[in-house]
């Protein structure tokens, strides 16, 4: 069992740049691969990047590549996402998740949720 709990969204202007946490239970959170999601008012959740177990290989959706990263410090069972050049479009309640797959680019492959964290871009 994993529990995530995601932090550090807020309102920011287009332009600016934020990070958001996502800290994990559990002493196994590096067996995990850990993911990014999002998902804006009236529109399904999409997948925004994700970071596998074994070697911490990174991979992002085309509409944020370039602009965000995604890290994790297992050492602290955190997971981070920094999020540069932000757009109004990048609105959105954004989730952490945990897959026990290699690599997962769609929800369902992962298992576990965070509750989520609110990110606003004013233009």
């Amino acid at each position: 069992q994993v529990q995530l709990v995601e932090s550090g969204g807020g309102l920011v202007q287009a332009g600016d740049s934020l990070r958001i946490s996502c800290a994990a239970s559990g002493r196994t959170f590096s067996s995990y691969t850990m993911g990014w999601f999002r998902q804006a008012p009236g529109k399904e959740r999409e997948f925004v990047a994700g970071i596998s177990l074994n070697f911490g290989t990174t991979y992002y959706a085309t509409s944020v590549r370039g602009r965000f990263t995604i890290s994790r410090d297992n050492a602290k069972n955190t997971v981070f996402l920094e999020m540069n050049s932000l757009k109004p479009e990048d609105t959105a309640v954004y989730y952490c998740a945990a897959s026990t797959k290699s690599y997962g680019s769609t929800e369902y492959e992962y298992v576990y949720w965070g509750q989520g964290t609110q990110v606003t871009v004013s233009s």
